[in-house]
């Protein structure tokens, strides 16, 4: 596995987190922002764990 390709997707999952804690940090959090940035998080993680 390319390390750039890794440190790539590494930099991608810690920027989707850091949108979901400023999301869940809101007084009225959007449900399906939140739903989306989860989704998109998990599968950054998947293919994090494959490589």
């Amino acid at each position: 596995m390319n390390t750039a390709h890794l440190s790539s997707l590494n930099a991608k999952h810690a920027k989707i987190e850091a949108r979901l804690t400023d999301e869940q940090r809101r007084p009225n959090p959007d449900s399906a922002l939140l739903a989306i940035l989860k989704k998109q998080k998990l599968r950054l993680k998947e293919a994090i764990a494959t490589r």
